[in-house]
């Protein structure tokens, strides 16, 4: 009996020796209480399994506890120099593996304020003595601080072929699922910048795959704000988790938060409509209080996705009204230009851009009121006070005007040509063959687009200003370009024209999408006798093409008529006001001598058969025909 015993606790102890950690003490007081009441119990019952200590140490958790505080703990962090933590590996500190990576943390916080001092410290043997005890105990270093001794390394600027980085790395790759939600975002939040610059491309491909697997662990906003402002630009898939994620949390947003969520959406140009109409909803829901910040971001937010929500904008306008004598020259251009990107015209705020302009009138710099002037010519507003503001705009350009960049200047004077505001001198320096021709033979968009402001300004200075003796762009610039004419045609365009050639009765008596020398595209173009005939255009002078085809001068009493649709892109939000191009547009065909057919999109909804729209296009007609005579 006594033998049989002996035998049952040699097994009982190698098995118990296999199961427990060897260096724990806690483990180990744990294993003899264990194995002791697992003799007990077989003595006292011979029929027990081998296999009872196996249960009783699954069902006891082992684990190595974070070690008692210590002195040294409050020594480093005291240190408020370099020197000081430096000095502990020297002075006979019981230090256990996490007092070195502690002091290293600790280390790259003090530097961080003292850069200078970098350079000198990573020649410092001490400093390598510290590398190298980090590197020897990777393996034992709690997750939290093994993630904030990565950031750590990272902004000490180790050379990348570093051993002791590397290290590190490899053991937060080997450890990435084992570490909790919050510590990946905390990766995320403070070491993608330096993943993507110092070349960590698989350590940062494994951090996305973590966080887009385990999205749903999120339970915080702050967490979710975090990674979808660090790193969600750099996957698509965990974006749209990210936002999936944002809609369950929403309602924990507070203003900050859906600031940070609507920048990170513009700036990755991601328009998701769910979420911005649960923003939209819990910002006017809420009483938050608005900062001056949050409401420029939200107004800047909103014009780069171009989402429109009456709601949300009536209510940062109302805000930032009281707040206009606080602005800057720069937070006024920004909120200007935000709110001529959305369409939205708030006439008191307008009147306020326009009124903190001139209370600066000597201060403003010009590209701020550069900004101010193009966000007015967009909506087509016009200030009460006009004549004081468009004086300062003339004075400030004066002698400046040459200075702005060449796309700036096009775009200035454009602007002005919109609200008729442009002078013959300024007209000149724009027009001039040594300024423009670099403007020619633009192919990119943005030049395509300076190219045909360009043309316009050119049209304003033939149509609009008698007196102007040149120069002008030469005819040859004047020929419509192929992508002014292959624009994907509209539905109200197809039907448009489609009603037209029911009613016209011939082919020949009708041009449509026909490009003009004045840089706009019309709809249709068609000719009316003395008895309100439709005649073939071929056979009569058209002076608006590039180049003028036709040799027959007009009938006497003969009537051009243009038709021009306006879709709803065209209004100012919420409004029958046309924007500042359009009307431009208006003015120079009938300053070229056309008798306008509008078509608004809100006029054309409404008709329901071929017999409606072709009786709305003949009543059109009428009354522009009737008007002109009335004159």
């Amino acid at each position: 009996m006594a033998a049989r015993l002996v035998k049952r606790c040699t097994c009982l102890l190698r098995e118990a020796t296999r199961l427990a950690p060897a260096g724990s003490p806690v483990g180990r007081l744990r294993l003899a209480r264990v194995a002791h009441k697992t003799l007990t119990s077989s003595a006292t019952s011979p029929s027990s399994h081998s296999g009872s200590l196996s249960q009783h140490v699954e069902k006891e958790p082992v684990f190595t506890p974070y070690p008692e505080r210590q002195e040294v703990d409050k020594l480093i962090e005291k240190a408020t120099q370099p020197e000081e933590l430096l000095e502990l590996l020297d002075a006979g500190h019981c230090l256990h593996q996490n007092h070195a990576a502690l002091v290293l943390i600790q280390l790259s916080r003090l530097l961080s304020e003292r850069p200078e001092d970098r350079a000198s410290l990573l020649q410092d043997a001490r400093f390598q003595k510290l590398l190298h005890l980090v590197n020897s105990q990777v393996t034992v270093v709690w997750h939290g601080t093994l993630v904030k001794l990565l950031r750590s390394l990272y902004s000490l600027a180790l050379p990348e072929a570093s051993k002791e980085l590397r290290s590190v790395e490899q053991e937060v790759r080997w450890r990435m699922r084992r570490l909790r939600y919050k510590h990946l975002a905390f990766l995320a939040e403070s070491s993608t910048a330096y993943m993507q610059e110092r070349g960590s491309q698989e350590l940062l491909a494994e951090l996305l795959v973590s966080l887009e697997r385990r999205w749903a662990e999120i339970e915080d906003s702050r967490t979710l704000v975090a990674i979808m402002t660090n790193l969600g630009h750099l996957s698509e898939s965990l974006m749209n988790r990210l936002e999936d994620k944002c809609l369950e949390l929403v309602e924990q947003f507070g203003p900050d938060e859906l600031r940070k969520v609507l920048l990170a959406l513009a700036a990755q140009n991601r328009r998701s409509v769910p979420l911005l109409r649960a923003i939209s909803y819990h910002l006017v829901q809420k009483p938050f209080t608005l900062t001056k910040g949050v409401l420029l971001d939200l107004a800047y937010a909103y014009g780069k996705l171009g989402f429109h929500q009456t709601q949300v904008f009536q209510r940062l306008a109302a805000d930032l009204l009281p707040l206009m004598p606080s602005l800057t020259s720069s937070e006024v251009a920004r909120c200007a230009k935000s709110f001529a990107f959305l369409k939205w015209l708030n006439l008191p705020l307008f009147e306020a851009f326009a009124q903190h302009v001139l209370s600066r009138a000597q201060s403003i710099p010009l590209p701020h009121l550069c900004n101010v002037l193009l966000a007015f010519a967009r909506l087509n507003f016009r200030p009460e006070q006009e004549d004081s503001f468009f004086s300062l705009v003339h004075e400030k350009l004066g002698g400046q005007l040459a200075g702005l960049d060449p796309a700036l200047q096009v775009d200035v004077l454009w602007a002005l040509c919109v609200l008729q505001q442009a002078r013959d001198a300024e007209l000149q320096a724009v027009l001039r063959p040594e300024f423009h021709t670099q403007f020619l033979d633009g192919r990119s968009p943005k030049g395509q687009g300076t190219f045909q402001k360009l043309l316009h300004v050119n049209a304003t200075a033939q149509l609009e200003h008698p007196e102007y003796t040149g120069p002008l762009l030469p005819a040859s610039a004047l020929v419509p370009r192929p992508s002014a004419l292959d624009r994907k045609a509209t539905p109200l365009q197809k039907e448009l024209q489609e009603t037209l050639k029911g009613q016209l009765g011939g082919a020949d008596r009708a041009r449509f999408s026909v490009g003009t020398q004045y840089g706009w595209v019309l709809d249709a173009e068609v000719l009316l006798d003395a008895e309100g005939q439709f005649l073939p255009l071929g056979d009569f002078v058209a002076p608006h093409l590039a180049p003028p085809s036709g040799g027959q001068p007009l009938p006497p009493k003969a009537k051009r008529l243009a038709f021009l649709r306006w879709e709803f892109p065209n209004f100012n939000s919420r409004s029958k006001d046309l924007l500042g191009r359009c009307a431009l547009a208006r003015r120079h065909l009938l300053a070229a001598g056309f008798l306008l057919v509008d078509v608004p999109y809100y006029e054309w909804l409404e008709l329901k058969s071929e017999w409606q729209k072709g009786a709305y296009l003949k009543d059109k007609i009428r009354k522009v025909v009737a008007e002109e005579l009335a004159k």
